[in-house]
């Protein structure tokens, strides 16, 4: 109980700044694996921490990263901010730290309207939840990786990262009977050049966002019409979405999101069709 709460608390505390931000904390001691093995300091702006926080899309305007001192590193180590954004295409992606009983009528509506996601589940959601990850594998869904236990990886070294990162994939492995995790979510927003080297020479994607709203306070939701409001005023070609499924206003808002974005001429695509396209090379904003 005593673990459901402190996840609860720090999921509560995401602040996932969907107005320009980068974080101002001071210089963490992280390290950083030579090529030897043995690890090293890694130098100080390699442990700059940053909150992720970009420019949000307006009237179908692209949204942007230009401007919070972090977009460099995004790009130098091929994390995700949105997908090809000269075809009106979207990526759902779900943040599942813990269960509030919504998890379930989500996938119930992605299965009804045949659309594909990705979510990104914790420790305590894995050993919690261990059914619905299942579900998730079993309709076609990505599971991905959003640590064991929520921290902020900008505080840990190479080896308490990797161990972060191994639990999950180990546990959730377990259920779903594919050791293929590919993909990341840093917990909180909260990443550094050092936490993407290291997590990408672990074999692992960072996805970021580029459309997102205030949703995952369960004690402040604002009914199903404010969701689909704020989701469908930021559509833009290529978005990623993130949602996050402890929302009540998420779960019954989705079905009429995904008709109106369908409306729109927007297809919903998969990380892994995200991958491919990435690897065969096309423009950012």
């Amino acid at each position: 109980m005593l673990e459901r709460f402190a996840l609860i608390s720090a999921v509560l505390s995401c602040t996932l700044l969907i107005q320009p931000a980068a974080g101002a904390a001071s210089c963490l001691s992280a390290l950083s694996a030579s090529p030897t093995g043995a690890e090293q300091p890694a130098s100080a702006s390699e442990n700059q921490p940053y909150h992720f926080g970009f420019k949000r899309s307006v009237n179908g305007q692209l949204p942007s990263i230009n401007e919070e001192g972090f977009k460099t590193i995004v790009d130098r180590y091929d994390a995700v901010f949105t997908g090809d954004t000269s075809r009106k295409e979207l990526f759902l992606t779900f943040d599942n730290g813990y269960e509030n009983g919504y998890t379930a009528p989500i996938l119930d509506v992605l299965k009804a309207k045949k659309v594909p996601a990705a979510f990104f589940v914790t420790g305590h959601y894995v050993k919690d939840q261990p059914e619905l990850v299942k579900r998730m594998a079993a309709e076609g869904h990505i599971v991905g990786n959003h640590s064991w236990s929520h921290p902020d990886m900008t505080t840990l070294d190479d080896g308490k990262i990797k161990e972060e990162l191994d639990r999950v994939k180990t546990a959730a492995s377990s259920l779903t009977g594919t050791d293929q995790m590919r993909y990341l979510r840093p917990p909180r927003g909260i990443f550094s050049e050092h936490v993407l080297r290291v997590t990408k020479e672990l074999g692992y994607t960072n996805v970021f966002w580029s459309l997102a709203y205030k949703d995952w306070d369960v004690n402040d939701q604002k009914g199903a019409s404010y969701a689909y409001q704020k989701v469908i005023a930021q559509l833009h070609p290529g978005a990623v979405l993130l949602l996050h499924s402890v929302s009540r206003d998420n779960a019954e808002a989705l079905s009429s999101i995904i008709d109106e974005a369908r409306r729109q001429g927007y297809e919903f695509k998969t990380l892994d069709e995200l991958s491919l396209k990435r690897k065969a090379g096309f423009g950012t904003p």
